[in-house]
């Protein structure tokens, strides 16, 4: 089978800013605290001992403890829980939205990856204690987001409405989805141990975050991964002297967008609002603005004053949720990180809040972008070694790699460079001879030379679209095998979920992306199964 490594950065895939990120580019040194290497964590678990708050990790263990009372914890998850009252325990952090049992591939890597670094972690620095987190964002309300997932080709939609916070959401009318899925999954005995899983989940809880907790905790909770519900207002009263801040202030707005300036030359990720919190009930998220002197709820008819807003705060905490610019300094006042996992979207934005949080003084966290991983099944890959293709082929853009496929098997040489050069030394010659004489033959020179260049491109393309006919067979059965490993020609892992593979594998299928997976390497990973 194929055995080239696909770095991030040559797979085409990635934006420029996460190159340069992966490259380390100094025009980016002030966006992070620390690069993403093993033996930076030394310093960052040194600073965050000294700056983070450890009366709040009584909280943060008592909240832990009630959210699991009804979960069937494992022992490894228990002792991370009971770890987490202790100064010398630190978390590593991925976050995730209430996708549909699950959403794509990539909400697997995202966990996979923090439980391996906590693992490699333990092995470099073994006097701390290391715990793995999934933050469930809860509190989002872009339902339209997380409403679906693909299962071969065909889309699963749930067809509900959701006004408010998407945890607070009823799992009623799922049965009826579920029957229709069921259907889709057969009868094989990884197919019923699917179901299994989806009913557990979600036909036997209420809510959409206590569903996808019981999923989370059913596929990763052997290997001790601690799950959070940050929707709670006992962590949110350790956060009021930050919401506090941003009501009066809205320094957040100031800092970022500051920062922003400094990523002109790149897509920026997000764009800070003047205040970056929402106010939310069950069936209500909406923007807190500041108008004429009123703090009013977006679209609503709620305002407070100043003095009311506050006391509102001091009493309700859970009725303020942050946005995407003030839940990151939420997460790390809360848990005592050390680094965020994330994809190459995520971090593009933690990558705009290094000033925001140093005026905050919290620690800024580690960035790391999550493990990126294409699941092929054996036949998949001896078929590309039948067909004579790398992994970097298969990642490559279609056409380009029908083109350097049928230029490669071509019996005749498809590039007729050789023919441009001897082209161009004729016309050189009679550039010679029209210097010598009337300067209206320089212009008919010219003329000729564009018109013969450009008929010889038109013939090479002629002979690339001949030999491509001639070789339809070998290239339709490259296109097949790339539109299987890249559905819809984007990346496998932003597509499909991971039912479809579990279908084939079972159980095996997460012990084996484990074993492969190595969250420091700036690697592709391709796994046979």
């Amino acid at each position: 089978m194929p055995t080239d490594c696909i770095t991030y950065q040559n797979s085409g895939y990635f934006s420029s800013l996460m190159n340069d990120y992966l490259d380390q580019k100094s025009n980016l040194n002030s966006l992070y605290h620390r690069f993403p290497k093993l033996e930076n964590f030394e310093d960052q678990i040194l600073e965050k001992q000294k700056n983070f708050d450890n009366d709040s990790r009584k909280t943060l263990v008592a909240v832990l403890e009630k959210q699991y009372s009804t979960v069937d914890t494992s022992v490894l998850t228990k002792q991370n829980i009971e770890a987490l009252s202790l100064n010398n325990t630190f978390t590593v952090t991925t976050g995730h939205q209430l996708n549909l049992f699950s959403g794509p591939l990539y909400f697997l890597y995202k966990i996979i990856s923090t439980i391996n670094l906590t693992t490699e972690l333990k092995a470099k620095y073994p006097t701390n204690n290391f715990v793995p987190v999934y933050w469930m964002a809860t509190e989002d309300h872009d339902f339209e987001e997380i409403n679906y997932f693909n299962f071969k080709g065909k889309k699963f939609r749930w067809n509900t409405e959701s006004y408010g916070p998407v945890g607070r959401l009823s799992t009623e009318g799922l049965e009826d989805f579920f029957e229709v899925y069921a259907l889709e999954l057969g009868s094989s005995i990884n197919a019923d141990k699917i179901k299994k899983i989806f009913t557990d989940a979600y036909l036997n809880h209420d809510t959409l975050a206590d569903a996808t907790r019981h999923l989370a905790n059913a596929l990763f909770g052997t290997y001790g991964l601690v799950i959070i519900d940050a929707d709670n207002p006992d962590l949110k009263r350790t956060f009021i002297p930050y919401v506090k801040e941003e009501l009066l202030h809205q320094s957040s707005n100031k800092l970022v967008l500051a920062t922003a300036e400094k990523l002109k030359d790149y897509t920026v990720q997000v764009n800070p609002r003047e205040i970056n919190l929402f106010y939310i009930e069950d069936t209500l998220r909406e923007r807190i603005v500041f108008e004429n002197g009123k703090y009013k709820v977006n679209h609503t008819k709620i305002e407070f004053s100043e003095t009311e807003i506050l006391e509102l705060l001091e009493n309700h905490p859970e009725k303020f949720s942050p946005n995407v610019i003030m839940r990151p300094l939420y997460q790390e006042v809360i848990l005592p990180n050390l680094c965020y996992i994330g994809g190459g979207g995520e971090i593009a934005y933690w990558l705009e809040l290094k000033s925001f949080f140093d005026a905050a003084k919290v620690t800024f966290p580690i960035l790391l972008l999550r493990n990126s991983v294409l699941l092929a099944t054996e036949k998949q890959a001896k078929k590309a070694d039948k067909l004579d293709l790398k992994w970097s082929d298969l990642f490559s853009k279609q056409d380009s790699l029908i083109n350097n496929k049928t230029k490669e098997l071509s019996e005749i040489s498809i590039d007729l460079a050789n023919l441009k050069k001897q082209l161009q030394e004729q016309f050189e010659s009679l550039y010679k001879i029209a210097t010598k004489t009337d300067e209206s033959f320089i212009g008919a020179v010219k003329a000729q030379e564009a018109k013969q260049n450009k008929g010889l491109e038109n013939l090479e393309k002629r002979l690339l679209r001949a030999q491509k006919r001639k070789l339809n067979d070998v290239l339709q059965r490259i296109i097949d095998l790339q539109n299987d490993l890249f559905p819809n020609l984007s990346l496998q892992e932003r597509q499909t979920n991971f039912s479809e593979f579990y279908l084939e594998n079972g159980e095996n299928l997460i012990p084996m992306i484990i074993n492969q997976l190595k969250p420091l390497q700036n690697k592709f990973e391709v796994i046979v199964l």
